[in-house]
């Protein structure tokens, strides 16, 4: 388990990483702190739950063994959330092969609780989406962030995001509304 330190309040990202190079481990888990939510809802528009809890780890661990070949600290960000995307991507090539096992193991804990199975499938018409509105949904929806945070923590504009929310959660209803019986 990866073990960090109290996180350090409100430096830069530039000077959290350029701290953590340098063997800080204070400075990683501030960064941790700030990029959480944000790789967990960037994982979870990928692969399932359970495999982005996982990958949570791997992604931070990977990130602290290639600090060093970070060339711009000022990219900190964009940088942790493209390892994210690579994981999650490898994650789903080495899967292939198991997608129908998976399959099962999903409709059989959908049957647990019907609470359960409307998050199961909501979770599924997101995942159907672009990648831009499935990102931004997942962080605003399942991870809580706001506009704002979501802009700082994905390099987009608030416009963009504002966007992105917008027609994501049109795409989403009209998905949800697809997939759904009617009664």
């Amino acid at each position: 388990m990866l073990e960090l330190k109290a996180p350090i309040p409100e430096a830069a990202d530039s000077a959290l990483a350029e701290q953590a190079r340098a063997g800080n481990r204070a400075a990683f888990g501030s960064l941790y702190e700030r990029y959480r939510r944000t790789v967990h809802g960037i994982l979870l528009s990928h692969v399932s739950y359970t495999d982005a809890e996982d990958l949570m780890q791997a992604v931070f661990l990977k990130a602290i063994e290639r600090l060093p070949d970070l060339r711009n600290v000022d990219a900190f960000g964009g940088w942790l959330t493209a390892i994210a995307r690579h994981l999650a991507a490898d994650h789903h090539r080495s899967r292939k092969n198991l997608v129908e096992i998976d399959a099962v193991k999903e409709v059989a804990s959908r049957e647990n609780t019907a609470h359960s199975a409307d998050s199961e499938l909501a979770l599924a018409a997101i995942r159907r989406l672009p990648d831009a509105y499935r990102e931004t949904l997942l962080l605003r929806l399942v991870e809580g962030m706001t506009g704002p945070e979501i802009a700082v923590q994905t390099n987009l504009t608030p416009d963009s995001v504002r966007v992105n929310l917008c027609r994501g959660m049109k795409l989403l209803r009209a998905e949800l509304e697809r997939k759904t019986p009617h009664d």
